[in-house]
């Protein structure tokens, strides 16, 4: 168990993900340099109830990930970016409000990892899906992105973590993900969403194409 500083987000975080934050509120501010010159270390919660900024203190979800600070660069007036990679889940046990951000005592929870055979193969089963995901995505913003596979993590637990990090779908699913019990667990809720979300997107995309061409008749 280790007492932890929260920040309390509209995002989920997922472990060995990247994600950039511009630090301007005060208590923010405060908080961040605390964790630079003492542990390094913060925890990221989604936000259950209240706002991200400028009004009291949120409350967050239960399971949250911890970061590090990858990079920072400080601005005038005492605002900085940064960039936070993901480390570990947490549960918070009990939630510190007395000061000016939130605390926590916290016990960190790794998910169970069987390197399994089902696993492996459920991996590359997913992959495809991932693919089809991506660029027909592009197709909805009216860009072409060149898919590389290459640049995905080739073990297992951190792939199904950087894949639920790139699914745009509401935040409560992606909390969702990241409470899953074991990789087993996370590879079959994954799959299922980029399944519905690839439907989705290209149903998206062929009525665009209708749209398009209707006008284009009118015309």
């Amino acid at each position: 168990m280790i007492y932890l500083p929260i920040f309390p987000l509209k995002t989920v975080l997922f472990p060995g993900t990247p994600l950039p934050l511009h630090i301007f509120e005060p208590r923010y501010r405060r908080m961040m340099n605390e964790v630079i010159h003492t542990s390094g270390l913060f925890g990221v919660a989604l936000i259950k109830r209240g706002v991200e900024a400028m009004g009291p203190l949120p409350e967050p979800h239960n399971i949250g990930c911890a970061a590090t600070i990858a990079n920072i660069e400080h601005l005038p007036d005492g605002r900085m970016n940064l960039l936070a990679i993901g480390e570990e889940r947490f549960r918070i046990l009990k939630l510190d409000q007395s000061g000016p951000f939130l605390n926590a005592w916290v016990e960190m929870m790794p998910i169970e990892d069987p390197q399994t055979l089902s696993v492996s193969r459920g991996i590359r089963g997913l992959l495809p899906w991932i693919e089809a995901y991506l660029k027909t995505l592009t197709y909805t913003v009216g860009e072409r992105i060149e898919f590389k596979p290459l640049s995905l993590p080739t073990d297992p637990l951190p792939l199904l973590y950087f894949a639920a990090s790139l699914l745009h779908i509401p935040l409560i699913e992606k909390q969702d993900l990241l409470e899953s019990e074991s990789s087993a667990h996370l590879l079959k809720k994954v799959t299922r969403l980029y399944r519905r979300e690839v439907v989705l997107l290209r149903h998206l995309v062929t009525l665009a194409e209708h749209q398009t061409e209707h006008v284009s008749r009118l015309n």
